[in-house]
């Protein structure tokens, strides 16, 4: 039975047990440092202290993704991500005894100590134990692999596997489907066979797993896959070999009772998309808040100067063409729609597919003055202060909009092409 790796942080289990014993050893030696001596766990107030801490690094190790392609990151970027790990837990213990108010009775060199300490320690031990890992991939471990490709691509793909090697295969050969290279080597991988004696070979050496990557330009060996399917070995696909979009991020998933290979721009996680959203509540219960105050003065100000509602509402486009209300405090006139026409022959955006003037006077207290100055009111500069924008937050709070989010377009914009 073929064992499915671990994914995510989960495969990482060695580096955050060590990281969790470097915090715990930080601990101690900053305690004794601070002349407390070698027993931090000896009075409740430390003791929890030691608790908070792993519990602390287990919560941005998840938040943070402290884990994620660690073995993948050079001496400066780890560095970084270490930097800036420590710098949260720290963050997050003074929290803890702040909310407990206990911080005149703990030690903050210790504290400041322990971070240090632990930054330094936890970088060094990481990257020992990086080489360690990288020196057992380079050496291959107990699962023997056969790797199954074309001429064209069939360096590039050894050359791949021995530098990417992180679920330590020991690689016992290459077939090369389109040519018969066998008796070769390709970076000292021997070339043991062709697609017509791949099969056999598989029956008689000792082989558990097969991988497949074969050119653009050539089609899955369908034969050959179906025989060694039936040897009982475990086949590696390369999906991405006909579907490979560049720029492109993708991933393996199930729709339905399909196995699919799935493309976007970009993605995120669950994770991800709940901090986020906890993010977008906050921060638009934040606004809503503001939007009231301000609204107690400009609301009748806008009343005043153009009587009428003092939100506007408009349909527009939002991701993937979806349409959403937008409000906003008005700052136009009732009738501007109407007065738009007389007004194009004006419009600084010659193409007609966006309007703008350089004075509108559609915006509410917009007026030219017979000796042909420009007088503004309240519309003017709620637009130039950016206030108009804020019952936006309404839509935040909805999860219609997020605060951070690319500008939705107008229902009649047509500025986009694929051309």
């Amino acid at each position: 039975m073929y064992r499915k790796d671990s994914e995510g942080w989960l495969k990482h289990t060695d580096f955050i047990i060590l990281d969790m014993i470097c915090l715990q050893l930080a601990y101690v030696l900053a305690y004794a440092i601070s002349g407390y001596g070698f027993n931090p766990y000896e009075t409740i107030i430390y003791r929890n202290m030691a608790v908070f801490l792993e519990l602390a690094d287990l919560v941005m190790i998840f938040a943070y993704g402290t884990m994620k392609s660690v073995l993948k990151r050079g001496y400066y970027r780890d560095f970084v991500v270490t930097l800036n790990h420590a710098i949260m837990v720290g963050a997050l213990a003074v929290l803890y005894l702040f909310l407990l108010q206990q911080g005149q009775d703990f030690s903050r060199l210790t504290l400041m100590l322990t971070i240090i300490i632990y930054l330094v320690m936890t970088y060094i031990v990481r990257e020992l134990w990086k080489k360690l890992l990288r020196k057992q991939m380079k050496d291959g471990g107990e699962r023997k692999l056969l790797i199954v490709t074309s001429e064209d691509v069939a360096e590039q793909v050894v050359l791949s596997m021995q530098e990417n090697n992180y679920a330590r295969f020991s690689l016992a050969g290459v077939a090369v489907v389109d040519a018969d290279w066998t008796g070769r080597e390709i970076h000292g991988v021997p070339v043991v066979a062709n697609e017509e004696t791949a099969a056999m070979y598989v029956c008689q050496e000792w082989i558990d797993e097969v991988l497949v990557v074969v050119s653009e330009v050539l089609p899955y060996p369908a034969e050959l896959i179906e025989q060694l399917s039936e040897t009982g070995v475990t086949i590696h696909l390369n999906l991405a070999k006909i579907t490979s979009v560049p720029g492109k991020k993708q991933f393996v998933e199930k729709v339905g009772d399909y196995t699919v290979l799935t493309t976007s721009i970009n993605y995120a996680s669950t994770r991800q998309l709940m901090l986020k959203r906890l993010m977008d509540i906050a921060g638009g219960l934040v606004g809503c808040i503001f939007t009231g105050i301000i609204c107690i003065f400009i609301g009748p100000a806008i009343y005043i100067a153009s009587p009428g509602p003092i939100f506007f509402a408009q349909e527009r486009v939002g991701k993937n063409g979806k349409k959403f209300k937008m409000y906003k405090f008005r700052s136009m006139y009732m009738d501007a729609e109407e007065r738009k026409a007389e007004l194009m022959k004006d419009n600084k955006l010659g193409d007609g597919k966006m309007f703008k003037l350089d004075f509108d006077p559609r915006v509410i207290g917009n007026k030219i003055l017979p000796d042909g100055t420009h007088k503004t009111g309240i519309g003017d500069f709620i637009r130039r202060t950016s206030l108009d924008e804020f019952p936006q937050f309404f839509n935040v709070l909805r999860g219609v909009g997020g605060i951070i989010e690319p500008t939705e377009k107008k229902l009649d914009f047509t500025g986009f092409s694929l051309a």
